[in-house]
């Protein structure tokens, strides 16, 4: 190998992989053990024939060579795979090579154990899917996972133990086998042994459209073959678009243990001269052996594959019985499968995007989740639209050309991917076979559940003896109405608990309502709890509660106190189906002069964290509150910062917020600016809108004399605009 050249190509594939918008995500990377080293890899793109070698050299500092394809070897593109460390799988030389350098530990491996790209990703029949052997699917059927990984596995370790031990009884034999394998001396043998560490690489997401570089190459360079063209265009658009690309390593499968048969251990010691493909005795049990152990990386690659949103939605949409789907009810089968599936019970492997929350795929899919996927769906032709439907066409289940699946048929291929996670495949089948009637009965009960969780686990966290308030003050509670029709979601300030708005949910209930109190996260609980929260967690609190309510109610009308009133109105500003929001003292502009100088004291604290001077941090402020059996006796910082954000990205929005509107304020509030209130009330885009003005000098005004006329307007105004 020309060191020089290797290192060189490798500078240049990490300015290219820096260049583009491909994201590697590296796992499990201390599974890699010392010793000669295979990787068997599935295998989807070209491109991983380049990059793969690459990150695997950045996590191991060795050069890591690897077979491809003898077609790719022409011209300078042939030259260039050379000096990357790729051998032609036609090469002559190939195996020997391979088991030389491997027992020198010159470099590690990479091979393919599929033989070819699946771009269908179908690893198995699906006539014979229960069939414990994985079935490789190519342009002509299907073959067997290959079994060479395998095979120069046990190659390699039967003679670097051959060679170990005749070094020991017969001195011979070990200068004629390094000799044949042009190795210097026998210490340049590793003494670790050889394991195959089986990889997965998964794609997120899969979109292949026309680029820059399949236009390039459809242009100008004459004879190129139209399956290149289709597969420049899939991974291009991966490459410059932008794709998250996990990687993850799995257990390491040590050779060692399988030459322990008596059989094996003979042929490694005989006197006789064992040539490179002689047929000895062991050869039928290594065989065999190579059978078991390509099960075994077969089995834990495909385990490890990184499961993401379009799985779930492309394998929702194929399962789901009938030839339609309203939009509502598949968003809320993908939440289920989300968030009801155990994935670290399964130990299945989920993208970054699926450990956080979800509730934005019922809400308004800020992260475009939906969006992204089903406009590739109805782009390629297996589903159109019809009102809130979403109707399946025969292409959907036409199964593709294998050349062209990639292209024609993106959603059949993510799907193929997820179902080799077999226990994932069933419980997303029968998920895509509820009623629209369970769906919604499961995703309130699992809100419901995980509210109430939530509060007790944080309760048990955070409790302290002289700071937090009884349980029952910070739990959140729903209160059923007299009909399904109305459903008010009701939501508490900063620093207090459910418990302050709790009066104010009787009385709407009262009225025949649904009332939802969430519990915003760090409340009722302790202040070290808010110190760590941010103001998105608020909002996906109550996000919860809407949705909650939305599987029981027909309409729903949010609204809040204080903090509460903010979140009420970022919420109204996105949520197209809630029929009107009222804001009870919304924080725009606060009156206390020492919140001024959170943001000095938020970058003080920042600063002293790093130089490790905790001591004189200034975490807390002093806070006297008006109701101190419901508030927080301390102010954090961190919670102050989260607060101003919440109402800075509020002012963007409030002329986007067009349903009816109450903003209710009292004049000698001494913690909000009535000043701030009217101009909140004013950029309002609100037509039907109003605000009350009532003289009370307090802030809490949900709570002691006179509270009840502000009910009675909460109350009046549900009730007019519903």
């Amino acid at each position: 190998m020309n060191r020089y050249a290797y290192l060189t190509t490798n500078l240049a594939i990490k300015a290219i992989t820096e260049l583009s918008s491909a994201k590697f995500h590296i796992h499990g990377q201390n599974n890699i053990p010392k010793g000669s080293l295979i990787f068997t890899i599935n295998h989807f793109t070209r491109v991983e024939t380049f990059f793969l070698p690459y990150q695997i050299y950045k996590a191991t500092n060795t050069p890591v060579w690897s077979l491809a394809d003898y077609s790719l070897f022409k011209g300078g593109l042939g030259n260039f795979l050379e000096n990357l460390g790729a051998i032609s799988t036609k090469d002559p030389d190939r195996d020997m090579l391979m088991v030389k350098t491997l027992l020198t530990g010159e470099a590690s491996w990479v091979i393919y154990p599929e033989g070819r790209m699946v771009k269908t990703k179908q690893v198995f029949d699906k006539v014979k899917k229960n069939k414990p052997n994985y079935m490789i699917a190519h342009s002509g059927g299907y073959h067997p996972p290959h079994t060479g990984a395998a095979s120069l596995a046990l190659r390699t370790e039967f003679y670097r133990q051959r060679i170990k031990l005749m070094n020991e009884t017969y001195h011979y034999e070990t200068k004629r086998l390094l000799s044949k394998f042009n190795i210097d001396s026998v210490e340049k043998i590793l003494c670790d042994p050889v394991y195959i560490i089986p990889v997965n690489i998964t794609y997120y997401p899969i979109r292949a459209r026309e680029n820059i570089i399949s236009n390039f190459v459809k242009n100008f360079i004459d004879g190129i073959k139209k399956r290149t063209i289709e597969e420049l265009m899939t991974e291009g658009t991966m490459f410059l678009s932008g794709v998250d690309i996990d990687i993850r390593f799995g257990e390491p499968i040590n050779i060692s243990q399988y030459m322990k048969s008596s059989v094996i251990k003979k042929d490694i010691a005989s006197k006789n001269r064992i040539n490179f493909d002689d047929p000895i005795a062991s050869k039928k049990m290594m065989k065999f052996a190579s059978k078991n152990i390509m099960d075994r990386y077969m089995s834990s690659i495909y385990n490890r594959t990184t499961v993401n949103h379009d799985h779930l939605f492309a394998s929702i949409l194929i399962n789901t019985p009938l030839n339609k789907i309203t939009e509502t009810d598949f968003k809320q089968k993908v939440f289920l499968a989300a968030t009801t599936i155990n994935f670290e019970k399964e130990a299945i492997n989920r993208h970054t995007s699926l450990l956080d929350n979800q509730i934005h795929l019922l809400t308004d899919d800020r992260y475009k989740k939906y969006e992204n996927f089903i406009s590739l769906a109805i782009e390629k032709g297996v589903v159109k639209k019809q009102g809130n439907y979403i109707i399946k066409t025969d292409l959907l289940t036409t199964p593709p050309k294998f050349h062209k699946a990639r292209i024609e048929n993106p959603v059949a291929v993510i799907a193929n991917e997820s179902e080799s996670l077999f226990n994932l495949h069933e419980k997303l089948i029968k998920i895509a076979h509820y009623s629209k009637i369970r769906t919604k009965h499961l995703i309130y009960k699992e809100l419901y559940n995980k509210s109430m969780l939530d509060f007790e686990k944080n309760y048990k966290l955070y409790y302290n003896e002289n700071e937090s308030k009884s349980k029952i003050s910070g739990k959140p509670f729903v209160i059923q109405g007299d009909s399904t029709s109305v459903g008010v979601v009701l939501i508490h300030g900063y620093l207090a608990a459910p418990i302050e708005v709790k009066k104010l949910a009787l009385y709407l209930n009262k009225m025949g309502f649904w009332v939802s109190v969430p519990r915003l996260p760090g409340h009722g609980t302790s202040h070290h709890d808010l110190a760590e929260r941010s103001y998105i967690d608020w909002i996906e609190s109550v996000e919860e509660a809407y949705i909650m309510l939305k599987n029981r109610c027909d309409k729903i009308v949010t609204g809040g106190f204080s903090t509460g009133a903010g979140i009420a109105l970022e919420i109204a500003s996105r949520i197209v189906d809630i029929k009107g929001v009222f804001a009870i003292s919304p924080p725009m502009k606060l009156m206390d002069n020492k919140i001024v100088f959170a943001p000095a004291l938020n970058l003080w604290n920042k600063v002293m964290g790093k130089i490790k001077i905790g001591h004189i941090k200034k975490e807390f402020i002093e806070n006297r509150p008006e109701n101190p059996e419901i508030n927080y006796l301390r102010n954090p910082v961190s919670g102050v910062i989260e607060l101003e954000k919440l109402m800075d990205n509020l002012r963007s929005k409030l002329s986007a917020i067009t349903l009816p509107a109450l903003i209710i304020q009292a004049k000698d509030d001494p913690v909000v600016d009535i000043k701030g209130t009217w101009q909140l009330f004013q950029q309002l885009g609100s037509v039907n809108k109003e605000f009350f003005i009532y003289n009370f000098d307090r802030h809490g005004i949900l709570l002691g004399k006179d509270s009840e006329r502000i009910y009675r307007a909460v109350g009046s105004f549900i009730k007019r605009i519903t």
